[in-house]
């Protein structure tokens, strides 16, 4: 079991000696890794289409996570590196397989590449890719990305990608490095259980996860691969379960073979770092209990 933490992207603010302290002091409270949440651009709610319950809109600040995570590799020793999740389909698949690439190689091999297909089109529009198309071009992108780690050079011919003998140099310690998928539709279970090394689910209950992960584990054993081999990396969100439900809900997860745990300690107000720390303190007591 590791345990993990979800960096407070809308709440830690802009100064970069605050997201050093929070960083080295996850080290310090033994934590494994830490997750962060992907977003390019905000939109503006106000406009046809949007819904009210989209969680972030322009108001919220993001931090880029490739570039957050390069600086966190540079200022910690231990700490893993969870993207979670960032949405490929909005990004080239050999500019996220080159980034990764050197992010795992300057972290000595801390990265984990957490992938959705994202739910803001607005976002994805701004950038330039079809959101309707999301679901197919994820699915090559982790192909490519995969060939692009652990061979210098690369054919490919698919859909949305034509790669004619190419590569990335240098190469990832891990090759390939990890790729776990967000999201629970029947075509992402599939996904990642041909090309993934994990599942990270939205905040879910034990009970609602667990016919989920049946089918995943179903979907692994028609892929030849064992279930004890895949990950399930959990977050617990401190606004919805405080600290007393921790205990039970570990247990539960555990009897289910979740690997990893995280805690979400935004949307609780907090106005200070240390009350995220203490926060995290408390979860790890108690989950190592």
């Amino acid at each position: 079991m590791k345990l993990g933490a979800v960096f407070p992207q809308n709440e830690i603010g802009e100064d970069p000696a605050i997201i050093r302290q929070y960083a080295q002091a996850l080290e310090g409270l033994g934590l494994d890794y830490v997750m962060a949440y992907d977003h390019v651009l905000g939109a503006c709610p106000d406009r046809p289409g949007w819904q009210a319950g989209y969680p972030y809109t322009h108001e919220h600040p993001f931090h880029e996570v490739m570039v957050l995570f390069a600086y966190l590799a540079g200022i910690t020793q231990t700490l893993e590196f969870v993207t979670g999740v960032l949405i490929a389909p909005q990004r080239p698949a050999a500019l996220i397989a080159k980034q990764a690439a050197q992010l795992d190689l300057l972290s000595g091999g801390r990265l984990r590449l957490g992938v959705g297909v994202g739910w803001n089109w607005a976002e994805m529009a701004a950038l330039g890719y079809r959101f309707e198309d999301r679901g197919q071009r994820i699915d090559e992108q982790v192909q490519v990305m995969q060939l692009l780690w652990t061979q210098p050079l690369v054919r490919f011919s698919g859909k949305f990608h034509q790669l004619d003998e190419v590569g990335i140099n240098p190469l990832p310690v891990q090759r390939p490095i990890p790729v776990w998928f967000g999201g629970s539709a029947e075509a992402v279970l599939q996904r990642m259980a041909r090309l993934g090394a994990g599942w990270i689910p939205n905040t879910l209950s034990p009970e609602q996860a667990a016919p989920t992960l049946q089918k995943i584990r179903d979907y692994l054993r028609e892929q030849g691969r064992h279930p004890a081999q895949f990950g399930v990396d959990v977050r617990f969100s401190l606004s919805r379960q405080p600290a007393e439900t921790w205990p039970d809900l570990r247990a539960a997860w555990l009897e289910l073979g979740a690997t990893h745990f995280g805690l979400n300690t935004m949307g609780m107000g907090f106005t200070n770092l240390r009350q995220h720390l203490d926060a995290l303190a408390a979860f790890a007591r108690v989950m190592r209990a």
